[in-house]
């Protein structure tokens, strides 16, 4: 065990799948969401996850961010394997070292901007260093919407308190689940440049599930899945790319040629 954490610093993975298996339901109900899949997150890079529907990518994210168990295999965010964690252990390390993005921004309504982007350090008993608080407001562009509460926020201004809650901690790696699925195209475009410049100029990690083939393009890298397996990837990818592969995947429902 020794050995694998450190070949695990020593190749920067913030997070990694080894084997992990998932199912759903028992006996003749029983549906396989990840089967033996393997997966490596690298430090300070932004993976996006693709598939066609019902492909295991939300699943794996999921079990990645420690959100959900796995039957078999091992997941580690770090040199922390999950599956060795009592559960205030898990729950300390989704608070500390995991940032969340979702869908549906989960911002509490009763408080301001700026209370629901400090949530996560208050609920650790922790306040945020000013600074690195000033760096992340005006990386969002909320500096003037502090004081506001999520009903007096846009979609876009509420997504990105999301944003920089789940950055303002410093996490080892930001799970986000379609974070531009509510938001019109204007403020879809802000998130994902948001998300880019995190990576860019702050060294986070972030993987981001997706259904976007520009919104994938992002990333630094694509992973492709079907069937609960992962067949394919692209590095540096364009939309254009990204959308012949997923065309490739819903119509013949196998591996595309790798390019």
């Amino acid at each position: 065990m020794t050995s694998t954490v450190a070949q695990d610093t020593v190749t920067g993975l913030a997070a990694r799948a080894v084997g992990v298996t998932k199912a759903y339901g028992t006996g003749a109900t029983a549906v396989t969401a990840l089967d033996d899949i393997s997966a490596d997150i690298r430090r300070g890079q932004f993976t996006a996850i693709m598939g066609p529907s019902g492909s295991g990518k939300s699943t794996l994210m999921h079990c990645l961010a420690g959100l959900d168990t796995v039957d078999s295999g091992e997941v580690w965010i770090g040199e922390v394997q999950l599956g060795g964690l009592s559960d205030r252990g898990l729950a300390d390390l989704r608070r500390n070292r995991v940032g969340f993005v979702f869908q549906q921004f989960n911002l509490l309504p009763t408080l301001t901007a700026e209370e629901n982007i400090a949530l996560p350090l208050a609920i650790a008993g922790r306040k945020p260093e000013p600074a690195w608080f000033d760096t992340v407001v005006e990386a969002v562009g909320l500096a003037d919407r502090l004081t506001h509460r999520p009903s007096e926020l846009s979609g876009g201004q509420q997504q990105r308190v999301a944003c920089a809650r789940a950055l303002l901690p410093k996490p080892d790696v930001i799970f986000a689940d379609e974070p531009t699925g509510n938001l019109d195209s204007r403020s879809g475009t802000e998130i994902l440049r948001f998300l880019r410049r995190s990576v860019r100029e702050f060294g986070q990690t972030i993987v981001m599930v997706t259904h976007d083939a520009n919104a994938a393009a992002y990333a630094d890298r694509v992973v492709f899945l079907l069937d609960g397996r992962l067949v394919h990837e692209l590095p540096d990818p364009t939309a254009d790319e990204v959308l012949d592969t997923m065309k490739a995947l819903d119509s013949t429902g196998s591996e595309p040629e790798t390019r």
